[in-house]
């Protein structure tokens, strides 16, 4: 194995993510790619494959990560819905005041660019927010909300679009805001349950 190059798979793939998730797919240029990784271009491919390739694997890589702690976040919906709920804003209100993170989401700006994606790229993001959606769905469920299908819609929409506002520069106050408006309709929601 003299000559092989190692390096920590992981590092290399958080950096790759970072890069895709600050400057896009399209705007990610394998030079890019190279200087992020501190891999040649050759070691790139030869290890991670194409660009296409890499960006599913480092899309595949933040959704299970912020997945896990959406879905920890939920935990409590049966019990405490409105927390659940809160705890999940929370995740990506956190995760986008993170200062050694990007603005915004991986997911949503993939989904945005969807029309000059491959469709490779365009049905695993598509399928990161059926997935997101899905999750909500069952912790609504489980709070025994009667219209869990289009809360779980509507606050997954909300998420989306507060990550995006974040990109645009909208203020965590602002951002708030927005959240407490749904928080506001969920909570009328599950009065009337009852």
């Amino acid at each position: 194995m003299a000559g092989k190059k190692q390096f920590d798979v992981d590092l290399v793939l958080d950096a790759a993510m970072v890069q895709f998730w600050r400057a896009g797919y399209a705007a990610t240029s394998l030079d890019d790619l190279s200087r992020a990784t501190g891999l040649n271009r050759s070691s790139i491919y030869s290890s991670l494959g194409d660009k296409d390739s890499l960006y599913l694997r480092c899309l595949d890589r933040y959704a299970t990560r912020y997945g896990d702690r959406y879905d920890q976040a939920l935990s409590s919906a049966p019990d405490e819905p409105l927390r659940a709920i809160r705890d999940f804003f929370g995740v990506t209100l956190e995760r986008i005041a993170d200062p050694d993170l990007p603005d915004g989401c991986l997911v949503a700006q993939t989904a945005m660019a969807i029309p000059v994606l491959s469709p490779d790229i365009a049905a695993r993001a598509i399928e990161a927010l059926s997935f997101q959606r899905a999750r909500l769905r069952a912790a609504l469920a489980a709070a025994k909300l009667a219209d869990a299908d289009d809360f779980a819609v509507h606050i997954a929409a909300v998420n989306q679009s507060v990550a995006v506002m974040s990109r645009a520069g909208t203020s965590p106050e602002q951002l708030r805001a927005v959240i407490e408006i749904s928080m506001s309709a969920l909570s009328q929601a599950l009065r009337a349950r009852s």
